[in-house]
């Protein structure tokens, strides 16, 4: 299996070490040949206008939506849930448009209101999952095909629709492996 990491920008490299704590091989994506090699991909926090532009830039946005139609699992993370929404509150910024939700950018505050907390994530067992939240966005309309897995004071921070699965926070800047491995099982499953 091999899980790319959408690497124009952002968490990146957090990610890939993520993917070698639950054994599996990860592979940065900057190209449309690189997406082609994978089986499911990741897009991390970032700055969401500037992927944005790079992805349309290099061809990557259509790539991503032509193989998500095809079934390719994606996770989104932060700046990765907002470009997979399939609208943003009060923005015309580019997205991909592949879950059936709206995201609100910087629901949480600025920078300096980044926090942390524990999530008890639908499916999951205990203990729960520690989140950190940095410039975090969250779901504020679910369509009726999204199983919401998580929320933060009312506020929906994981969902999942068929193969896509977003998270407004950063699992992994954590030592728990729950949620990438959840996602490794959707590609599992995909195949």
């Amino acid at each position: 299996m091999r899980i790319g990491v959408l690497a124009l920008q952002g968490n990146f490299r957090e990610h890939l070490a993520m993917l070698a704590h639950c054994g599996v091989q990860g592979s940065e994506v900057r190209t449309v040949e690189e997406l082609a090699a994978t089986d499911g991909l990741i897009i991390p926090g970032g700055e969401s206008t500037t992927v944005g532009k790079l992805m349309a830039r290099y061809g990557l946005d259509a790539a991503i939506r032509e193989r998500v139609a095809r079934g390719m699992p994606v996770f989104g993370t932060c700046m990765g849930l907002i470009l997979i929404a399939r609208e943003i509150e009060g923005s015309d910024q580019p997205c991909l448009g592949l879950m059936d939700v709206t995201v609100r950018r910087n629901a949480f505050g600025r920078q300096v209101d980044s926090f942390e907390c524990d999530l008890e994530v639908a499916g999951f067992a205990p203990p729960p999952v520690r989140a950190v939240f940095i410039r975090a966005p969250y779901i504020t309309r679910v369509g009726e095909n999204v199983e919401v897995l998580a929320t933060f004071e009312g506020r929906v921070v994981l969902a999942r629709q068929k193969n896509i699965l977003g998270a407004a926070f950063h699992p992994e800047l954590t030592s728990d492996r729950r949620i990438h491995q959840f996602f490794l099982d959707l590609i599992a499953g995909s195949r």
